[in-house]
């Protein structure tokens, strides 16, 4: 086992983890991390379930992208996983594949067998479980010093899901107040205007056959005040920026927001992402609703059994790619795919969006925007 102050140095970054304003992803990636290291494991995990008997969050140590690509989608709460939740009480095993509690992994699963877990509790609720496998250490598996440990990163986890509640549910209020304030906005600022517009039109077209000149003067009226409509609109739109990037930045939001629709589709939705510059938040909104509406359309439309959101930085540009193995389609038929709005967002952030689609053949979309 680590020594005191190695512990105590662990223990202290996971909790500048919870305080600082990190995703609670990253919080509990330090967390697992901090506890796969101490406790000198193979293998660690944490999972949150979620309400439809899968995970709503799960990281881990120990595996490869390659080996996650393998196993597949996130775990059911079966088996081990599934007990734990239930019973919500430590379990430390010399061998989990003899526990009548164990029941299956996947085909590409790596073989566990001394195992440790641990609730992780709010009061008498269980948020999760945290646990590792494998010891490195010859001699014998985990130890009563190695479970109070993990206890005790367990504890720091509760305090980092707890806080991403109580974020939540402020969140919502916030939401319920922004969308109060727009409609405030949208009736003050362009209700107004869309009334004189249509006060002018109507004399505009009464003065048509008594007063063309007249008419005239007052067209030019109706279109500067159209254009005075769509400024304002447009303002108020650009305000409506996703609560979530503020919160978690664009890679997180949409690292959730595919996890979230490979949850409920039956197409395989993954996720890539390298390292990002600090990002202008009008590119962040930009980028974000480019990818919705793409996924949108591979998972709708495409017939797509594997899509592919891909967000890097290369060569001085952001980089953002959507692609599906799905039944593609003529380009010249695109028109109801929203390709034209897509590609609107992308050049308002002073992007440009391509396509590459053929019957038969997939879709990719890929968006650049300078960084």
């Amino acid at each position: 086992m680590a020594d005191r102050d190695e512990i105590l140095q662990a223990v202290s970054s996971a909790v500048l983890a919870v305080t600082r304003h990190l995703s609670v992803r990253e919080v509990l990636q330090v967390i697992v991390r901090s506890a796969q290291r101490l406790l000198d494991a193979r293998y660690a995990a944490l999972g949150v379930p979620d309400e439809e008997g899968s995970f709503g969050e799960f990281v881990a140590e120990g595996l490869t992208d390659k080996q996650w690509d393998a196993i597949g989608p996130l775990p059911r709460q079966h088996g081990m996983l599934g007990a734990m939740l239930r019973e919500g009480a430590p379990v430390r095993l010399p061998d989990l594949r003899k526990d009548p509690r164990f029941e299956w992994w996947p085909k590409a699963h790596p073989v566990m067998k001394d195992f440790l877990g641990v609730p992780i509790r709010d009061g008498e609720d269980v948020l999760g479980i945290i646990f590792l496998a494998n010891k490195r250490t010859p001699g014998g598996g985990f130890t009563q010093d190695d479970q109070d440990l993990l206890t005790l990163f367990a504890a720091h986890a509760a305090i980092a899901l707890t806080n991403a509640r109580l974020y939540e549910r402020g969140r919502e209020l916030a939401m319920l107040e922004e969308r109060n304030r727009v409609a405030r906005e949208l009736h003050d600022a362009v209700t107004q205007k869309l009334f004189s517009l249509r006060l002018t039109a109507q004399a505009a077209g009464a003065m048509l056959t008594r007063d063309p000149g007249k008419a005239a003067v007052e067209l030019e009226r109706v279109q500067r005040l159209a254009g005075e409509a769509l400024a304002e609109l447009r303002a108020v739109i650009v305000e409506l920026r996703p609560a979530e990037l503020d919160r978690h930045g664009l890679t997180e939001t949409l690292r959730k927001h595919v996890r979230m629709l490979d949850r409920l589709h039956p197409s395989l939705v993954a996720f890539e992402c390298g390292e990002l510059p600090p990002l202008d938040s009008t590119v962040e909104v930009a980028v974000l609703r480019v990818a919705q509406e793409a996924l949108h359309n591979a998972l709708r439309h495409s017939g797509a059994s594997r899509v592919l959101v891909r967000l890097v930085s290369e060569d001085g540009k952001l980089a953002l790619t959507v692609s599906d193995d799905g039944s593609g389609f003529e380009q010249a038929d695109s028109r109801g795919l929203g390709l034209v709005s897509m590609r609107d967002r992308a050049e308002s952030v002073g992007g440009m969006m391509t396509v590459e689609s053929a019957p038969g053949q997939g879709t990719t979309v890929r968006v650049e925007v300078g960084v």
